[in-house]
C-alpha cells in the first residue's frame, strides 16, 4: 500500500475507528458520510471493542502474488461485538478448529512488506479468544 494511502487508513486499520450514526445509531466500519439506513449525516466516531466472533470462513490455497509465500491461510468475516463486520485473516489456529461463531479477538500485526527494503504494513488478524 501506498505511504499515503497508509497514511490516510490509519484511523480505521490500526485503531479500528468507526462511525455510529446520531439519529437512528446505525454502526459504520469505515465510517462513511451518509448513513444507508437513515440518510443521517452526523456521525459519532470511537474505536470499537477488538472482540467479535467467526461468521462464515475459507482457507486461501493458491492467493495472488502478493500473499503466495503465506499460502495456505485461513480468512473469515468477523461480526464484531460493537455490531459491523469485517474481513479479517484467522491466525494461531488449525483450519479444522475454525468454526462459525467462533469467538476470536483481533491482534495488531504485520500484514506485508512493499519488497527487500519496502514499507512494512501492520493491521489486525483475528486470533481465538481463549476464555
Amino acid at each position: 500500500m501506498p505511504p499515503a494511502r497508509s497514511w490516510r487508513t490509519y484511523p480505521q486499520g490500526y485503531m479500528l475507528e468507526a462511525a455510529r450514526c446520531k439519529k437512528c445509531g446505525k454502526t459504520f466500519f469505515p465510517p462513511r458520510l451518509v448513513c444507508n439506513k437513515c440518510q443521517g449525516r452526523e456521525f459519532e466516531r470511537f474505536n470499537m471493542q477488538r472482540t467479535g466472533k467467526v461468521v462464515t470462513h475459507t482457507v486461501i490455497r493458491t492467493p495472488s502474488d502478493e500473499f503466495s509465500g503465506e499460502a495456505p491461510f485461513a480468512v473469515g468475516v468477523i461480526e464484531m461485538d460493537d455490531g459491523p463486520r469485517l474481513t479479517s485473516q484467522i491466525v494461531d489456529v488449525s483450519f479444522d478448529e475454525v468454526k462459525i461463531g467462533m469467538p476470536v479477538k483481533l491482534e495488531f500485526r504485520r500484514l506485508s512488506s512493499e519488497g527487500d527494503a519496502g514499507i512494512i504494513n501492520y493491521g489486525h488478524k483475528a486470533v481465538p479468544a481463549r476464555t
